[in-house]
């Protein structure tokens, strides 16, 4: 979907995520899986038939994409720009109110606060946490834009990573998740 020159494309993307089963369908594959209809149905708390409806048109409208296995269909996001959309949309978003429910739901809840992943990077207060080390250690430099310092990449150099790899890719090394925002109280950068 191309914004073009008007800006009727951006107002389709806009409505597609307008909807609150389509944003907790997109939220929920920020994880980096593929997901099951049913599952995602289940995610969103709506019936399968509905969220089928939302699936194909988060299909259409270029979000997510579909890979089959035999009669199950599995979704996830179309990308990392896609990712980057949906987190840089819910750092905006005012904050949920906390869960109520089962005591295992409630655990379920602080696990995933406490560490997890966001389609690529760590989040949860673990990331947030990682995070403020590295700035702390002056490994991480906000000053423009968030990048590693020399200190920074000899420190992951010393994780056995290969750096050579990380800098040669198209992706950035680090970048602002909305987790540290929230967990901080900071603006995100």
């Amino acid at each position: 979907m191309s914004v073009g020159t008007d800006g009727r494309g951006m107002s389709e993307l806009a409505a597609l995520l307008a909807d609150g089963t389509r944003a907790s369908i997109c939220v929920a594959l920020l994880d980096g899986r593929a997901w099951t209809a049913g599952e995602l149905a289940r995610r969103a708390g709506v019936a399968p038939s509905t969220a089928s409806d939302h699936l194909t048109r988060l299909v259409r409208g270029g979000l997510l994409v579909e890979e089959r296995q035999g009669r199950h269909r599995y979704l996830r996001l179309a990308g990392p720009s896609v990712a980057q959309l949906i987190e840089d949309l819910a750092g905006h978003a005012p904050a949920a109110p906390p869960p109520t429910g089962s005591l295992r739901a409630t655990t379920a809840t602080a696990s995933l606060a406490y560490a997890r992943t966001c389609y690529d990077h760590l989040a949860g207060r673990l990331g947030v946490l990682v995070y403020d080390a590295l700035l702390a250690e002056r490994r991480l430099d906000r000053s423009s834009g968030l990048a590693l310092t020399p200190d920074g990449w000899a420190w992951v150099a010393g994780l056995g990573v290969p750096v050579e790899v990380l800098r040669a890719a198209r992706r950035p090394v680090v970048r602002d998740c909305l987790e540290v925002g929230r967990a901080s109280g900071r603006e995100r950068g």
